[in-house]
């Protein structure tokens, strides 16, 4: 059996390479970080090679893949640090539209985001910033069929672009979580941008008044939907710390000390190794836990909790090294390391931390 990536999944994975790299170079980048926006030229082009409809099904304008080859191109987005909704609208969002069988609700914004004439976003955390079920406290109640939600969202990517947000909230008369979307310009909706450590992702707080969500229906979505965000941010994840280790590998090469190349020292031939010898597993684990869940696997759930724990941890050491394989230089503003350094500390808490993914991975377990 062959356990490698297809050809078409490989060519959607080097067309993406190819495009972020000629598209999204890190310049391209630091201009994003530098304004309040996000690249609209280079998303212009996404829409038009059809990555904003990857995952939506057929009916509705889009390829009708799954999350392995979504996963394909948010390692590459990860591995550029691709600025912009993309991963929350286009990976995040569309896959939380996408858990229910019923087209009334959800068929006309998975179009116009197949057509890339939307952008969407997912409202997770509370003030807290936990996922745990328990310490969600935003709260909605029915209005006939559709629902009143208030509480305030942390956290929110791109919230102030989005077109919808799909808001998570506590029915009180029952156990059960509920995902609404709820239309940005809606009444009862404040939006706050807030500032950010990760400069290539934008965040704001939602403020929720009596605001009028259509509810998505079905049983088990947030569980779902947290495995959606820890697939999308592990893929990302893992794209992120191929590009710091080779960063780190390359300077290596060409920085010298006492007459040598520092990449001849043991020490850091060590470190590189290192991340080598945790990242290369991670990889296999991210497919199979992507193809589990496309196939609807009864294990796919504990093998993403596993891959967004394994992953986040990595790539928070790993770029932490690569930082100090660079010595002072990679501490500075000028140099890129910092850039995806710091989108190693979004995504290890944005969705669960590693601590909560490996917590429900002996829950899933039976522990």
């Amino acid at each position: 059996m062959d356990f490698g990536l297809s050809e078409e999944q490989q060519q959607l994975k080097d067309s993406a390479r190819a495009l972020l790299t000629h598209e999204c170079p890190t310049t391209e980048v630091r201009k994003v970080m530098a304004s309040d926006g996000y690249p609209r030229a280079l998303y212009e082009q996404v829409a038009k090679l059809g990555w904003n409809g990857l995952i939506v099904p057929e009916q509705f304008g889009g390829a009708g893949l799954g999350m392995l080859e979504m996963a394909m191109l948010l390692e590459e987005g990860g591995y550029a640090a691709m600025p912009g909704p993309f991963l929350f609208s286009s990976a995040i969002a569309t896959g939380a539209l996408k858990l229910v069988r019923s087209s009334e609700p959800t068929g006309k914004w998975l179009k116009a985001i197949a057509e890339g004439k939307a952008i969407g976003t997912v409202a997770i955390n509370d003030r807290t910033g936990s996922i745990d079920p328990r310490d969600l406290t935003t709260i909605a109640t029915k209005n006939g069929e559709a629902l009143r939600i208030n509480g305030v969202k942390s956290n929110v990517p791109y919230a102030e672009i989005a077109d919808f947000i799909v808001v998570v909230a506590r029915d009180l008369s029952s156990p059960e979580l509920w995902l609404g979307v709820v239309e940005k310009n809606a009444p009862g909706v404040t939006i706050k941008p807030r500032k950010n450590l990760d400069l290539t992702r934008r965040i704001a707080s939602v403020e929720l008044e009596g605001a009028s969500a259509v509810r998505l229906p079905g049983e088990g979505l947030y569980a779902k939907l947290v495995d959606i965000g820890a697939l999308a941010i592990a893929a990302d994840s893992l794209g992120g710390m191929e590009r710091a280790l080779e960063m780190a590998v390359e300077y290596s090469k060409v920085r010298e000390q006492f007459g040598k190349p520092i990449g001849s020292f043991q020490a850091l031939k060590h470190a590189a190794a290192e991340i080598v010898s945790e990242l290369e597993p991670a990889r296999s684990l991210l497919w199979y836990a992507a193809y589990a869940f496309d196939a609807g696997l009864p294990d796919a759930s504990r093998y993403i909790a596993m891959a967004k724990a394994r992953l986040c941890d990595i790539y928070a050491r790993g770029s932490d090294r690569a930082v100090l394989m660079h010595g002072g230089i990679g501490f500075t503003w000028e140099h890129d390391m910092h850039i995806w350094f710091k989108r190693a500390r979004f995504n290890e808490s944005y969705f669960g931390s590693p601590a909560f993914h490996r917590e429900r991975v002996a829950a899933l377990g039976g522990y």
